[in-house]
C-alpha cells in the first residue's frame, strides 16, 4: 500500500482545533474531508467538512487519531500542503501553504494551479 502521509500535513494546531470543533459539534465519529472546488478568487478553493466515512475514491489518512479524507483524484494538487490554524488580532483561520499554487489571494483559501 502507497503512504500518502508526506502529501497532506495538518499541523498540531489544526489538528486540535478539528478536534474541538467534532467534539463542540457532538461529531466525534466523523473524520475530515479535505476538498478542492472550482470557484474562489484565484479558480479553486479549499473545502474543510466533516464527513462519515470514505468513499471509494478517498485516500484515508490518520494524523494524531483524526482521519482525514481526500478524494483520491486530488491528491496531487494537494501534494506537500500544510495545513494550519492560526489565531491572530485580526481573526482566527486555517491556513493553507501549497506549493503547487501558482497564485493565491489575499484571502488565503483560494488558489490557481
Amino acid at each position: 500500500m502507497e503512504s500518502h502521509e508526506h502529501r497532506l500535513l495538518l499541523t498540531d494546531a489544526a489538528i486540535a482545533h478539528v478536534k474541538k470543533i467534532r467534539e463542540r459539534e457532538n461529531l466525534a465519529d466523523r473524520g475530515l474531508r479535505v476538498s478542492v472546488m472550482p470557484g474562489g478568487c484565484s479558480g479553486f478553493s479549499y473545502k474543510l467538512d466533516f464527513d462519515d466515512g470514505p468513499g471509494p475514491e478517498d485516500v484515508v489518512l490518520e494524523m494524531d487519531g483524526l482521519r482525514v479524507y481526500v478524494e483520491n483524484a486530488i491528491l496531487q494538487q494537494l501534494e506537500g500542503t500544510t495545513i494550519d490554524y492560526v489565531s491572530e488580532l485580526q481573526g482566527a483561520s486555517f491556513r493553507f501553504s501549497n506549493p503547487n499554487a501558482t497564485g493565491t489571494c489575499g484571502c488565503g483559501t483560494s488558489f490557481s494551479a
